[in-house]
């Protein structure tokens, strides 16, 4: 989504009401429900959120000069930044080390990039479309967030195919 993100993709910048980002808050923790304890150091109270509607409709949410998520659609991401500073508020995957280099370089995860030997995936089920922290074997931080193209549960029973479509990643041009 970001591969070739830059300053051009950008049209407007607003700074957004309490009351929006009240709303922002409360949708953010509806959707990663972990997140509530750390809401406010994610997005604190007295801060000014602004709003950087961008090509293809996506929107960056930015305090302080830093992207903190964004939203496509209906979706509402973490910036990686976010997930660095809180890795357990959001739900995970971990990829072999064979997929790092392509999960750098922008490509989708396969199925059997998640299913392999070195490969982890939660233990319950997760539903198509749900936005993932992908981790590595070997490594301590997340290299990308995506989303889930197949559930958990097909992505065990299938172990074909793209298994989770790339949103951003470590070097992309959000990054």
């Amino acid at each position: 989504m970001f591969k070739r993100f830059t300053k051009e993709d950008i049209h407007s910048r607003s700074n957004i009401k309490s009351s929006a980002q009240r709303g922002l808050k409360s949708k953010f923790i509806d959707q990663f429900p972990d997140t509530e304890s750390a809401i406010d150091l994610i997005i604190p109270k007295k801060s000014q959120v602004i709003l950087i509607k961008c090509e293809e409709k996506i929107q960056l949410y930015s305090i302080n000069d830093e992207v903190v998520l964004f939203q496509h659609f209906d979706d509402l991401i973490p910036h990686l930044k976010v997930v660095h500073k809180f890795p357990e508020a959001f739900p995970r995957v971990q990829v072999d080390r064979g997929a790092i280099k392509f999960v750098l370089s922008g490509a989708n995860i396969m199925c059997p990039g998640l299913t392999s030997a070195g490969a982890k995936l939660p233990e319950e089920n997760m539903e198509v479309d749900s936005i993932v922290a992908v981790y590595a074997e070997g490594k301590e931080t997340a290299l990308a967030i995506g989303k889930l193209v197949m559930s958990i549960d097909d992505i065990k029973t299938k172990n074909k195919g793209i298994g989770i479509e790339l949103l951003h990643y470590l070097g992309d041009g959000l990054w």
